[in-house]
């Protein structure tokens, strides 16, 4: 038999593939009230990318509420994902920065989605990404949603919102525009016209528009808890996910309020700082030098309290049990601020002065914040302090405040680690979760430490997303053969993320009781925020003179 060389062999194989006619990628093609349009299909999942779900808030409409838009004609090329909204370029050295910037625009709300093929009312679940309101985008490698829609049957749904000044700047100018004189909180009416696209369109998709799940992190779960206090985001979703939330106080339109400065007046101070006589000076801006601008001075983006987008502040809301009667999964994780250290307060001297600086500024409560956080591991306990009082207060909260309506809920505290994190002493740090949560370890930014890949990864990650997918999908959270979830309850239950799940009680005890304690004895007082500021860089705290209201 005659031999061929190989190399000659490879040039003729070359050639022949090269002659012979390939197939293109499959573009399923979906009519939905909003339009055509032409996706992607892959692995069994289509992809539409880049879906406009409101007019873009340029020139005049910077800072209106998003407006709908009418039925586009053709069909619509969604095989590549929209601009980001318009966010800082520069982001250091940190581990959640991508390898170059995006793509920005003020023409950027839109969203994508993955949906199985030939599924039918199936759970939608839309995410809402982090950021701290300043930064990110739903297209974010790490956020890609195939893997869940088709390990869970899921529609998965990424959004992008306004961030920054362009999102939540409030001014007296923009809200005489205003029919209900208010201003502000544009992300999240970004976001809730989002939602509401979702009900008027998905079942095109294949999704249930009555089995939506809303869940986000850091900033997108603050988000979710700004959605769940919402009155216009009511009935637009039926379970929520709430990841590393912080239910601190929030800035009031036109008062001043919890040691924080009127919304507006922030609004009048920036325009001074940038140099713009008037509200028109500061549409004329260009989208990326004012928000570069904005930040540099200061200017931090937050919801505000205006009566009617948020109501009130979202303890209050909370309290009254006037927020979305929905299930609700929460949690945060052990290593939250070791990659947020600048949340961390500045060491004392030593142990004498970090118990001085505790007892002069908690009084009778300073032992209560001393058994939690000692000065004999001082190190771990200014990480802790800040940890507990921004995101393991907030979920037992949360948890608590939707048992109290009959809603079920489910808390989690995540505290596995691997050794790419933990040599970086970055131990279950924060977002660490997320490509869990979307089977995505192999798509995180540049910086990230990389989970191993073993066996070990792989079934956690497996665990993670068929709970929070099951949660989805019936409001229960379950996985194969892993411990069945046990709602919080009486017995203050939570589900431990370690190297599998390990259901336990009673997270950290005496924890929520302290910050329960501070928060009701600044709120009483009306004029101290809660926040970051813990530990040794408190206010100091007030006696207890009233209940809370």
């Amino acid at each position: 038999m005659m031999r061929i060389p190989l190399g000659l062999l490879a040039a003729a194989t070359l050639v022949a593939c090269a002659l012979a006619p390939t197939a293109a990628p499959a573009q399923p093609v979906v009519d939905a009230p909003a339009g055509a349009l032409r996706g992607e299909a892959t692995a069994g999942v289509n992809v539409f990318r880049g879906v406009p779900y409101a007019l873009p808030p340029t020139g005049w409409r910077r800072w209106r509420p998003p407006a709908a838009m009418a039925r586009w004609n053709g069909t619509r090329d969604a095989t590549r994902f929209g601009p980001a909204c318009h966010q800082p370029t520069a982001r250091g050295t940190s581990i959640y920065a991508a390898a170059e910037a995006p793509t920005m625009s003020e023409d950027c709300l839109s969203l994508n989605i993955w949906a199985p093929e030939g599924v039918r009312d199936a759970p939608v679940f839309v995410w809402i990404h982090g950021g701290a309101l300043t930064t990110g985008s739903g297209s974010e490698a790490m956020y890609d949603g195939a893997r869940m829609a088709a390990s869970q049957g899921l529609v998965v749904v990424s959004i992008n919102y306004r961030l920054g000044v362009l999102g939540y700047l409030a001014h007296p100018e923009l809200s005489g525009e205003s029919r209900e004189n208010v201003s502000g909180n544009y992300g999240l009416l970004d976001q809730i016209a989002a939602l509401r696209w979702i009900e008027a369109n998905i079942a095109a998709f294949g999704g249930d528009p009555d089995n939506v799940t809303i869940a986000g992190e850091s900033a997108g779960a603050l988000s979710v808890m700004y959605l769940m206090a919402a009155p216009q985001a009511r009935g637009l979703f039926d379970r929520a996910i709430a990841q590393s939330a912080y239910m601190i106080s929030t800035p009031e339109l036109r008062s001043r309020r919890h040691g924080d400065p009127p919304a507006e007046g922030v609004g009048v101070w920036l325009q001074a700082l940038l140099g713009a006589q008037n509200l028109a000076e500061l549409r004329a801006m260009d989208a990326q030098a004012l928000t570069t601008r904005s930040l540099a001075t200061g200017y931090a983006p937050w919801g505000t309290i205006d009566g009617n987008v948020l109501p009130e502040q979202l303890v209050q809301v909370f309290d009254r049990g006037e927020q979305a009667p929905v299930p609700l999964l929460a949690g945060f994780n052990a290593g939250e601020i070791r990659s947020l250290r600048f949340l961390a307060p500045p060491a004392p001297a030593d142990a004498a002065a970090y118990e001085a600086a505790v007892r002069d500024r908690y009084g009778d409560l300073a032992g209560a914040f001393l058994a939690l956080y000692p000065s004999s591991d001082m190190t771990e306990s200014l990480l802790a302090a800040p940890r507990d009082a921004l995101y393991g207060w907030t979920a037992e909260r949360m948890g608590r405040r939707q048992t109290a309506l009959g809603q079920p809920a489910f808390l989690y505290f995540f505290d596995h680690g691997y050794p790419a994190a933990d040599e970086a002493d970055l131990h279950a740090f924060h977002a660490v979760e997320i490509p869990y949560v979307f089977g995505t370890g192999d798509r995180t930014p540049p910086r990230w430490p990389v989970a191993p890949d073993t066996p070990v990864e792989h079934r956690l990650s497996a665990a993670i997303m068929a709970y929070w997918g099951s949660f989805a999908r019936s409001g229960v959270p379950t996985a194969p053969d892993q411990p069945d979830w046990p709602a919080y309850g009486q017995a203050r239950a939570w589900m431990a993320f370690e190297e599998g799940p390990v259901v336990r009680e009673r997270i950290l005890p005496g924890m929520f009781e302290l910050r329960e304690a501070e928060v009701c004895r600044r709120r009483v007082a009306g004029n101290m925020p809660w926040n970051w500021a813990v530990g040794v860089v408190a206010a100091p705290l007030p006696p207890a003179e009233a209940p809370c209201p």
